[in-house]
């Protein structure tokens, strides 16, 4: 490890991703860690995709699978539910600590909203909003109810204005409520249930949100944790919040004033992050005083699911995208489209599985060279693939060709 003097810190590229890579355990498997810890180190697993979110989870914790994830999310005895369901990070579905809820619907409840991107007829007002969220969480107290369900309480608490069929949904109208779906998990008061046969359904959780200038005040320093050096600029997208209030957001941590947009974060722990010189990112930030990095380079094939966190999250994706993979593995600037293969650290290709039964075919497609794979590689690749079976509870072959499915298949 190097250790600089505070104030004079350059960090390079490889460094900064080796202790991303480090603190996201993908180093290596991590003997005893719980899915509640891999989900924290990840800051939130995208789950819109399940399979996805239990095998990103899986990759890294040492004979992690996905009956462990299923246990932590949806044990019979809620109070030992160790994983939550709810909606995170630019209002997707994640799975989130459930330790940590009050941190995340604290923080994520107060990030300001952009302009609304509903017709004018489909909008709500303030008002209706407030109305809608608290009828959700009344509904949803000491139940566990399918989306149907829950549309005919709200509708019920409120008025047939919440009903209209005005959101265009997947090759149908929605009810004008769901447009704030989202938001009543952000307010801590609707998580996922477990399934109703092959319908989900919704509970209220019961968390209260912590105050929000502190939950996002520690959002941020986990945030750097995981993925600093960072800048507001990657904060908003990571967050999908305005650019603006993530610069005033910082700007009050780092005891430089409230600045433009700070907003309800001002003021918030000052001096708690500190900046640094990031390569081609300039003036870039971690946690104050977290300046050792590793010196030693990035080794190892690792193979990334749909949406992982660390292919999201990590910045400037032109880094970990390098030549043909920003536009095979990107898809055009989206993360998470595809998953990915690292190779020492980077994306050096595209994968996809598909199951029948017990049987995984896992076909790999290396995307610089049109060279096999040197033997060692080969070697290290077949490995992962045997890992990426036991975490599916399944049996998993390799194939090395091109990958012709498309993104989210």
């Amino acid at each position: 490890m190097t250790t600089r003097a505070r104030g004079s810190v350059t960090v390079t590229w490889p460094e900064a991703n080796a202790r991303r890579l480090a603190r996201q355990h993908l180093s290596g498997p991590v003997p005893g860690l719980s899915p509640a810890d891999a989900v924290g180190a990840m800051l939130g697993t995208h789950a819109q995709v399940l399979s996805a979110a239990e095998l990103s989870v899986g990759l890294r914790g040492a004979g992690l699978t996905r009956t462990d994830v299923r246990t932590a999310l949806w044990t019979e005895d809620a109070d030992r539910r160790t994983l939550v369901k709810t909606f995170g990070p630019r209002g997707t579905v994640h799975l989130l600590p459930a330790a940590d809820l009050p941190l995340w619907t604290g923080a994520l409840s107060a990030v300001p909203t952009g302009p609304n991107p509903f017709p004018k007829d489909a909008r709500m007002t303030s008002d209706q909003v407030e109305e809608v969220v608290a009828a959700i969480g009344a509904a949803l107290t000491g139940a566990e109810l399918t989306v149907d369900e829950l549309s005919e309480e709200v509708v019920a608490r409120t008025g047939p204005w919440a009903g209209d069929l005005v959101m265009p949904g997947f090759q149908e109208m929605w009810p004008r409520w769901r447009q704030v779906l989202h938001l009543a998990g952000h307010r801590g008061v609707l998580a996922y249930a477990p399934n109703r046969g092959r319908r989900a359904t919704y509970t209220n959780p019961g968390y209260t949100p912590l105050p929000g200038p502190e939950a996002q005040a520690e959002l941020v320093k986990r945030y750097l944790r995981a993925y600093g050096p960072a800048t507001p600029a990657h904060f908003a997208r990571w967050l999908a919040a305005p650019k603006r209030w993530a610069e005033g957001l910082f700007a009050s941590l780092s005891g430089a004033g409230a600045g433009a947009g700070a907003g309800s974060g001002s003021g918030s722990g000052s001096g708690a992050i500190e900046e640094v010189a990031f390569e081609d990112a300039g003036p870039a930030w971690v946690v104050a005083g977290d300046t050792d990095f590793p010196a030693g380079p990035v080794r190892g094939v690792r193979l990334l699911p749909y949406f992982d966190a660390f292919a999201i999250a990590s910045q400037p994706r032109e880094r970990l995208f390098p030549g043909r993979a920003f536009e095979r593995a990107l898809g055009g600037g989206q993360a998470g489209n595809y998953p990915v293969l690292l190779v020492d650290g980077t994306v050096a290709g595209v994968w996809h599985q598909r199951r029948s039964g017990k049987r995984i075919t896992v076909t790999v497609e290396p995307l610089e060279s049109s060279e096999p794979l040197p033997a060692g590689r080969l070697r290290e690749l077949e490995d992962e693939v045997e890992r990426v079976g036991a975490i599916m509870e399944g049996r998993a072959e390799l194939t090395v060709g091109a990958v012709s499915v498309g993104p989210h298949a």
